[in-house]
């Protein structure tokens, strides 16, 4: 059996279901590359754009959908509302989200992008979505709904999704919008207005 240093510097590691590590954990070994390189690149998000990655995509989910609720976001994001509170309010002490009462339960807040906000709302080099924009387009329509099929039920296995693309409750968006583009043929589902 190879050392595990020879292993994880392998060019050919995970390429075949002989790799020494086996495929379950092949697997997590990639799965801790991808958190890494979520981590090293909010960070470097943060010294370029002034955001992390979280805080990115909160940005980039309140203008697909303004006047989400916190609660909303949470669950989109899979985090706990109270770990959301902190990155709400130091995007609005930035002037980058705008919080307003809902007119139907003063006890909830509605998020919307402030003229700041909307100018960052934006295609950006050296993000994630950047980064995960690149793979998709390389990988074919069957391989991307795999890769998000073994994705979801890991979620689900670990109790990380209680319904995955279940935040696509949106009247213009369905399920499978949510979670598979478009075909580049097809026509692209226009964003709600704002």
């Amino acid at each position: 059996m190879k050392p595990i240093d020879e292993v994880a510097e392998s060019p050919t590691a995970g390429r075949d279901n002989k790799a020494p590590l086996g495929e379950v954990l092949e697997f997590m070994r990639l799965l801790w590359a991808v958190d890494h390189g979520l981590q090293s690149t909010s960070k470097r998000m943060e010294s370029t754009l002034g955001l992390t990655g979280p805080q990115r995509l909160v940005l980039r989910l309140v203008g697909r959908f303004p006047g989400i609720t916190a609660g909303r976001l949470a669950h989109i994001m899979h985090v706990h509302p109270s770990t959301l509170t902190g990155v709400l309010k130091r995007m609005e002490k930035r002037g980058l989200l705008e919080r307003k009462s809902d007119p139907l339960d003063g006890r909830k807040a509605l998020f919307a992008l402030t003229e700041t906000g909307r100018t960052m709302d934006i295609p950006a080099t050296g993000t994630v979505e950047a980064a995960v924009e690149r793979v998709l387009s390389r990988l074919s329509r069957p391989r991307l709904q795999a890769a998000q099929e073994a994705l979801m039920a890991l979620a689900e296995e670990l109790g990380g999704a209680d319904s995955p693309g279940e935040y696509a409750q949106s009247p213009s968006l369905t399920k499978e919008e949510a979670v598979v583009p478009p075909a580049a043929d097809a026509p692209a589902n226009p964003s709600p207005q704002r």
